[in-house]
């Protein structure tokens, strides 16, 4: 038998037990809704059951669509003071027990559609010719034995030209650990309400978007789909667009005791062209790990569909904490010229900031072209 499988089996069995004493103890299956999208034509509602006490308050208030500016950061605010006054750490995000194989229902729009969870409790429903408009709306979600759940959805509009994918850890969010620790850090030791954001990079992304206000922005990384509430609350309270996050799940599969980071990129960016083919989409990682050549590698192979790359370049303290080595490991670059291998403009930069300057002095040599 594969490590791999062995490994399975173990956290199936340890599930198994969980799952049988929690509800000895009264536990019941609770729905955890994350952000869903979509077109006008399909729409992706995505969650994950796990085992909850009914009688304890949960740890996050259930996402809420977005109002204005003012009441999303009021709230987050609000919501962080409450995680600090209980020194509420992340590790308890990762102490669930989740729920596989049970019987869900999503409404969205006018329709349902029925299907399970996966072994690891997450679900991922796709919903065709659902009638929702452009915009946030609400989708309904019910599971055997657990309370009914709203989760938020984000409809693109078909006049979309430009959206916004982002990697998170060392690209909007400083980590200054090293990467073999920084996940178990970052989720379990951590306050959830003190992470640093890397300097100008909300402002980089508010200047990139100010063009296209019906830009779709998602989220992407190799996090635990667990690290999701306070990722959502961390990019609010710093002043970044709202978006959904596209997250993963940490535990072992058919080939690995782990899922492959950089497949799941690769996967998650094909799906965004597949699922939006009018948009160009401005990509935007870091050179601390693969971000350079799974960009450089989507640009090459779908250059109409990319409208430009930004590369947050790590400093060397940063680029030692992130693989042991003092420079980038994957630059794909040849001589410098992004650009002139694949025709995507590409700019780099230390921070949001000399991404701005990177930004502005490559608008105006386009001006001087034309």
């Amino acid at each position: 038998m594969a490590l791999a499988d062995f490994a399975r089996r173990f956290e199936d069995s340890l599930n198994r037990r969980g799952t049988v004493k929690r509800v000895e103890k009264g536990w019941r299956p609770s729905i955890i809704g994350f952000t869903g999208y979509g077109s006008t034509q399909s729409l992706h509602v995505l969650g994950r059951a796990v085992m909850a006490d009914p009688d304890a308050k949960p740890l996050f208030k259930p996402p809420r669509l977005p109002t204005s500016t003012h009441t999303v950061v009021k709230e987050a605010l609000d919501h962080a003071e409450k995680l600090s006054e209980t020194a509420q750490r992340g590790w308890r995000q990762f102490f669930t027990t989740q729920v596989g194989f049970l019987p869900v229902t999503v409404w969205a729009g006018n329709r349902m559609i029925s299907t399970r969870t996966d072994r690891s409790g997450y679900f991922d429903v796709l919903v065709e010719d659902h009638g929702l408009e452009p915009g946030w709306h609400e989708v309904r979600i019910e599971a055997a034995a657990s309370e009914p759940i709203t989760a938020k959805v984000l409809i693109v509009a078909p006049s979309a030209r430009r959206g916004l994918i982002s990697d998170i850890d060392d690209t909007v969010m400083i980590t200054w650990l090293p990467r073999m620790v920084l996940a178990a850090w970052n989720s379990w030791v951590a306050h959830t309400n003190t992470r640093q954001p890397v300097p100008g990079m909300a402002e980089f992304y508010q200047e990139v978007l100010s063009e296209y206000p019906d830009a779709p922005v998602f989220y992407l990384s190799t996090g635990a789909w667990n690290t999701l509430p306070t990722l959502e609350i961390f990019l609010t309270l710093n002043g970044f667009p709202t978006g959904p996050l596209l997250l993963t799940d940490w535990g072992p599969t058919p080939t690995g005791l782990f899922r492959s980071g950089q497949e799941h990129k690769k996967t998650q960016l094909r799906n965004l062209i597949i699922t939006f083919p009018d948009i160009r989409w401005i990509l935007v990682g870091d050179d601390g790990q693969h971000d350079p050549l799974i960009l450089d590698e989507l640009a090459r192979e779908h250059p109409r569909h990319v409208a430009g790359i930004a590369i947050r370049e790590l400093n060397p303290v940063e680029q030692v904490l992130s693989h042991g080595m003092t420079e980038a490991i994957d630059d794909p670059r040849l001589d410098g010229h992004d650009e002139a291998r694949h025709g995507v403009p590409t700019i780099r930069g230390e921070d949001g900031y000399e991404l701005l300057i990177k930004l502005h002095e490559l608008n105006a040599r386009r001006k001087e072209r034309r």
